[in-house]
C-alpha cells in the first residue's frame, strides 16, 4: 500500500489530480471555518461543547454538525453543506421512477444534462429555504428545536447569539449560506472533472472525517480521565479492536455481490458476425446504500423534535415527552428503525432497479442467463434474486446502523465517537475511500504499476527457503494470519502499556 502511495506521484496526471484534490479539500475546511456575517460564534461553539460532544444520544443538531464537518458549530458560511444538492439529486431520482416525461428525458440524448440542470435549481430553491429557516432560529435560539439549552449558554456567557437582528441579517445569511452551498456544489464538480474521485461524495466525507480528532479526544477522556480515578484503558483498546473488526466487515459486505452468469450467442449485426461468450451480471448486496439509513433516522429524529417543541407545556407535556423519548430510545425506538430501514431498503430497490428493462436489455443483444428463458421468466428471475439479496443487505444495514446507539448507551461512550463504529458516517466513508482508491489503481495500472490491491507478494518462511517453490505468493491464509497476529500482539502491547 505505501509503494502504491509512493507510485502514485510518480504518474505527472495522478499526481497532478492528487494535488488539485488536496487543494480543494483545504479550500473547503477554510470555509467551514468563516462564520456567516452577524452570527456570534463564541456562543453556538459554547452551546455544541456542552450540548452535542458530550451527550450519548444522536439528536438532530449533532447529526447535521457530523456531516456538516463541525461547520454548524461555528455557523460558517458552510453549514448547509453539501445536503441540499444530495436532497434535491434524491428528489429527482424519485421522481424519475414517477414521472414518465423525466423518465424519457433521462433516455434520450443530453437528456442527462438537463437533469442535472433541473437538479441545480432545486438545490438553490432548497438553500434558500433553508438559509431563511436558519436566520429564523438564530435570531429566536429559545423556539428553535434544533439548539436545546442554547439560552443558559447566552445567559452563561452574557452575549446574545445574533448582534443586529432584523430583515439585514435574514437576507445576509440567505445569501451567504446559498453561496457557499452552490460553491461547495461547483467544488464537487471539479474534483470530479480535474481531481480524483467522486467530488460530491469526497467534500462529504471529508467533512465526517474532520470530526475524528474530535471523536478521538472525547473517547480519550472517556475512558482515561486526567484525574486518573475510573481510567478504563482496557476497553479503549478493546475499542480499537472493535472499530477494526466493524470497518473490515462494512468493506467486506459493500463490496459483497451476486454475479449471475450471461451466456451471448453469435448473431450477425449487419455484416458482421458478433462473438458469443460469458460474462456476469453483478447484483450488490447492499443496492440501496446508505439512503434507507438516512431515511430512517430523519423519519424517527424529526417527528420526535417537533412533538417535543410543540408540545413542552401543557396538559399533554409529559405523554409528549414520553412520546418523543419512546422516539429516540427503547426498544419501540430499534423496533420502528429496522422497519423503517427494511421498508427503505426494498423502496429504494423497487425504484431504481428495473428487472423488465434489463430482461429487455439482454434479450435485444442475443444474451441469456442458462436455464432461464429470455424474456418474463427473466425478470422474474432476477427479481426473485434481488428480493433475496435485498433482505440479507437490509439486516446488515439494521445491524451497522444500530451499532452506534447501542455503543453509545450500553458503554457511555459520546455519540461523536460512536459514530465512527457503524451508521451512516462510515458507510459513507467506506465507500467513497473504497471508490476513490480503486480511482487510483486504475491510473496505477494503466502505468504499469502495482496498485493497492495487489494479492500475493508476502511469501511464507519455508516458502521462501524452498528451492522448488521459492518466488511463489505465499496463500491468502497465510498473509491472514501474519497480520492477525500482529494486531494481536500490538493491541496486547498497548493493552500493558495503558495497565502499567
Amino acid at each position: 500500500m505505501l509503494t502504491a502511495f509512493a507510485n502514485s506521484l510518480k504518474v505527472p496526471e495522478l499526481r497532478a489530480r492528487i494535488l488539485f484534490t488536496l487543494l480543494v479539500v483545504i479550500v473547503v475546511r477554510v470555509g467551514a471555518q468563516i462564520t456567516t456575517p452577524g452570527v456570534n460564534a463564541h456562543v453556538l461553539h459554547e452551546w455544541f461543547l456542552n450540548q452535542v460532544d458530550n451527550q450519548s444520544t444522536g439528536s438532530v443538531a449533532a447529526l447535521f454538525n457530523i456531516f456538516s464537518g463541525g461547520a454548524l458549530e461555528n455557523c460558517a458560511i458552510f453549514s448547509l453543506g453539501i445536503m441540499p444538492y444530495i436532497s434535491a439529486s434524491i428528489m429527482l431520482q424519485l421522481m424519475g421512477s414517477i414521472i414518465p416525461q423525466l423518465a424519457k428525458l433521462q433516455k434520450e440524448d443530453g437528456g442527462r444534462q438537463k437533469i442535472s440542470q433541473y437538479t441545480r435549481y432545486a438545490t438553490l430553491i432548497l438553500c434558500i429555504f433553508q438559509g431563511y429557516l436558519f436566520a429564523k432560529s438564530f435570531e429566536n435560539p429559545q423556539s428553535n428545536p434544533f439548539l436545546p439549552g442554547i439560552m443558559q449558554t447566552i445567559q452563561r456567557t452574557g452575549e446574545n447569539l445574533v448582534t443586529n437582528p432584523g430583515l439585514g441579517f435574514e437576507i445576509i445569511t440567505v445569501i451567504s449560506l446559498s453561496a457557499g452551498t452552490m460553491f461547495m456544489m461547483w467544488l464537487g464538480d471539479q474534483i470530479t472533472e480535474r481531481g480524483i474521485g467522486n467530488g460530491i461524495s469526497l467534500i462529504i466525507t471529508i467533512g465526517i472525517v474532520a470530526r475524528l480528532p474530535a471523536a478521538l479526544i472525547q473517547a480519550w477522556h472517556t475512558f482515561i480521565p486526567t484525574t486518573g480515578q475510573g481510567a478504563q484503558p482496557v476497553i479503549l483498546v478493546v475499542m480499537i479492536a472493535f472499530f477494526f473488526i466493524v470497518v473490515g466487515s462494512i468493506i467486506a459486505l459493500t463490496q459483497a455481490q451476486r454475479k449471475i452468469t450471461v451466456q451471448y450467442a453469435r448473431r450477425m449485426v449487419g455484416r458482421k458476425e458478433t462473438r458469443g461468450g460469458t460474462q456476469s451480471l453483478p447484483l450488490k448486496l447492499n443496492y440501496a446504500g446508505v439512503m434507507p439509513i438516512i431515511f430512517g433516522q430523519a423519519i424517527l429524529l424529526f417527528p420526535a423534535t417537533i412533538i417535543n417543541t410543540l408540545f413542552s407545556k401543557g396538559p399533554y407535556a409529559q405523554m409528549a415527552g414520553q412520546l418523543a423519548a419512546n422516539l429516540t430510545n427503547g426498544w419501540m425506538h430499534y423496533t420502528l428503525y429496522a422497519i423503517l430501514i427494511f421498508f427503505f431498503s426494498y423502496f429504494w430497490v423497487a425504484m431504481m432497479f428495473q428487472p423488465g428493462q434489463i430482461a429487455e436489455e439482454l434479450k435485444k443483444n442475443g444474451g441469456y442467463i442458462p436455464g432461464v428463458r429470455p424474456g418474463k421468466p427473466t425478470a422474474d428471475f432476477l427479481d426473485y434474486t434481488m428480493s433475496r439479496l435485498t433482505f440479507a443487505g437490509a439486516i446488515f444495514l439494521v445491524i451497522v446502523a444500530t451499532l452506534p446507539q447501542l455503543l453509545s448507551r450500553a458503554m457511555n461512550v459520546p455519540y461523536i465517537t460512536a459514530s465512527f463504529f457503524g451508521g451512516t458516517s462510515l458507510l459513507i466513508i467506506v465507500g467513497v475511500m473504497l471508490d476513490t482508491m480503486r480511482q487510483i489503481e486504475t491510473h496505477l495500472i494503466q502505468r504499469h504499476y502495482d496498485g493497492f490491491l495487489r494479492k500475493g507478494k508476502i511469501r511464507g518462511r519455508y516458502d521462501a527457503l524452498s528451492p522448488i517453490k521459492q518466488g511463489e505468493p505465499a496463500k491468502q491464509t497465510t498473509a491472514v494470519m501474519l497480520c492477525v497476529g500482529g494486531a494481536v500482539i500490538l493491541i496486547c502491547g498497548l493493552a500493558y502499556f495503558l495497565n502499567r
